[in-house]
């Protein structure tokens, strides 16, 4: 039997009624789950490794206690100034660099300044060690330059090597930041500045420069943060000269002390929290200007000393810069770096199994984590955005710490806090995906917020108003609208997936080593055509999957300023800002 419309209209209006009676609820508690089961991650993966690092050196028999503290102070004081003093000294060279080189990039009017960006890109996909690498390619005792050209017999190990690698290292990142800081810039500023009689210089000065202060804050922190968390360069290119993080190393794989590294790792935690607390304090006391809509003026270009210096120094930077990766490439087909230059196979060949073991291993480890990474970066971000909940500002904080904390505490920390059960995963694949994915997860949540506070919440509204349930409207209205913040967050973790050894290296195994030790582990035994060749390949590798990926996500049509001018840039000032508490 036929049934009327009127039936067929009160069956609907009797479904969609269950619908509302029973979705609403649902829905609710949906949510909620979500949310304790992000919070109780973060507490799980980033908030209890802090605290077991903080147990083993400041508790002992059950009773709080400063004496692995002292013991570490009595036997590192001196290794701590030298953590500090390298670390105020790559600081300052970073940003005598990197603003010079955004000044260039964005005041020049140069066609070179899209190449040079293209260069600063290519330099945050290489290895943690190529700079060390090629400096004593470069400059070692049987370097190109100081022995082959000059012939000098110099020592180049020493602080002076270590600040002057980390100074050109950290550069790239802090460029990139300043040049997005730059471009942000409202140019009716500089043309009123101009309009009043005052010189291109004096704007520079007066108007420029202070609206670029909060980008250089914020990159003081970051690179002080990475030169304390840096033992690989110092252990390479250092010499007699050590820092905290390399002696925390030994301490920890070499002979096994477990509380002396933990209190190594605490006092390598100090002055990164003595630079975060003078960042706030100095933030706190800035007046923001903030860009309106409409439209903006062109950027003001440079007076002629100022485009002379900072070409010269552009200049410079870059050949330096392309002279390393030259010498990289032509080290790997070297017969023997120093001595024979003839070109050769041999070091291709001559990669063991384990070698190639090594690179699919970090291949596969860096492409999980980048995809888990990413998505997880994107919830956080939404319940961040779109939700309030009591919590939200605890988990916004813990999703901070990471960004915070050298790499080698959070390394110590997941050895000491799941060594035993009920999470006893050291010595698994499990613990080093782990440390990957919530060590990456600040940018790629922070990606997802720059993009979300973009975003009008009234289109979620309408498409909620229109019928479509919670799931169709964050799949089809909210994850399309963050596929730029996706990109970034992949290519961040699985760029750093590719090249990270400043956490793992306290994790690996002989059955999860990855590339980048390989690589460490040829450096450090002189080994320089091996080491050339590792770094080559995880180079291209790291290259062809980011291009690839982006290049898939993109194909649809490409933003006109593209997506690292926006997301990126503005995920690390938002990962600041919030571990600022949210100002």
């Amino acid at each position: 039997m036929k049934r009327s419309t009127h039936d067929t209209d009160s069956t609907a209006a009797s479904h969609e009624e269950g619908r509302s009676t029973w979705g609403a609820p649902l829905r609710a508690w949906t949510e909620t789950g979500l949310q304790w089961a992000m919070l109780a991650s973060l507490v799980v993966f980033i908030l209890w490794p802090i605290v077991a690092v903080l147990r083993v050196g400041l508790i002992a028999d059950g009773a709080p206690t400063l004496e692995l503290i002292h013991a570490a102070l009595t036997d590192s004081r001196g290794l701590l100034w030298n953590s500090v003093f390298v670390g105020v000294a790559a600081t300052a060279l970073t940003l005598f660099i990197a603003v010079n080189v955004a000044l260039w990039a964005t005041r020049s009017g140069s066609r070179l300044s899209k190449p040079l960006f293209g260069l600063l890109l290519l330099t945050m996909i290489s290895p943690p060690f190529v700079t060390a690498l090629s400096y004593v390619m470069l400059f070692g005792r049987r370097g190109l330059i100081t022995h082959q050209l000059l012939g000098l017999s110099l020592n180049p190990y020493g602080w002076h090597g270590v600040v002057l690698m980390q100074g050109i290292g950290f550069t790239s990142l802090a460029a990139i930041l300043l040049i997005g800081v730059l471009r942000g810039i409202d140019g009716r500023l500089e043309e009123a500045s101009l309009d009043l009689g005052a010189s291109r210089t004096s704007t520079i000065a007066r108007v420029t420069l202070p609206l670029l202060v909060p980008g250089i804050a914020a990159t003081s922190l970051i690179t002080f943060v990475e030169s304390l968390a840096d033992f690989g360069t110092p252990i390479i290119i250092g010499g007699r000269f050590t820092v905290l993080a390399t002696q925390a190393y030994l301490n920890f794989i070499g002979i096994s002390n477990l509380p002396l590294a933990a209190g190594m790792a605490i006092l390598l935690l100090v002055p990164s929290l003595i630079a975060f607390l003078l960042y706030r304090h100095f933030m706190g006391r800035l007046t923001f200007y903030t860009k309106g809509t409409g439209t903006t003026g062109e950027p003001m270009g440079l007076p002629r000393w100022l485009l002379v210096v900072t070409g010269t120094v552009t200049l410079l930077f870059s050949a330096f810069v392309t002279l390393q990766y030259v010498t990289i490439v032509f080290g790997a087909f070297a017969t023997t770096w120093g001595v024979d230059f003839t070109p050769t196979l041999k070091h291709i060949q001559g990669l063991s199994s384990t070698a190639f073991a090594s690179i699919g291993r970090s291949i596969r480890f860096a492409m999980f984590t980048a995809v888990v990474g990413s998505m997880l970066g994107m919830i956080v971000s939404y319940l961040l955005e779109r939700r309030r909940f009591w919590g939200r500002s605890g988990l916004d904080f813990i999703a901070t710490l990471p960004f915070m904390i050298p790499g080698p505490f959070l390394g110590i920390g997941y050895a000491l806090a799941f060594r035993d059960a009920p999470l006893a995963l050291t010595g698994t694949l499990a613990i080093v995906l782990l440390n990957m994915i919530y060590r990456q997860l600040p940018v790629a949540t922070k990606a997802g917020a720059a993009v979300l506070s973009q975003a009008d919440p009234e289109i979620e509204d309408a498409a909620r108003d229109l019928g479509a349930s919670e799931h169709r409207v964050i799949t089809d209205v909210v994850f399309p609208q963050l596929k730029p913040a996706f990109l970034v967050g992949f290519v961040n973790t699985f760029t750093a997936g590719m090249v990270t050894i400043g956490a793992i290296i306290f994790l690996i195994t002989p059955g999860t080593k990855v590339a980048t030790i390989e690589l460490f582990g040829a450096v450090r035994g002189g080994h320089i055509g091996v080491a050339a060749v590792l770094a080559n390949i995880i180079m291209l590798v790291t290259l062809a999957v980011n291009v690839t990926f982006s290049w898939l996500m993109l194909r649809r049509g490409r933003e006109e300023r593209g997506v690292f001018d926006v997301p990126a840039t503005r995920a690390i000032d938002q990962v600041i800002q919030s571990a600022d508490g949210g100002r």
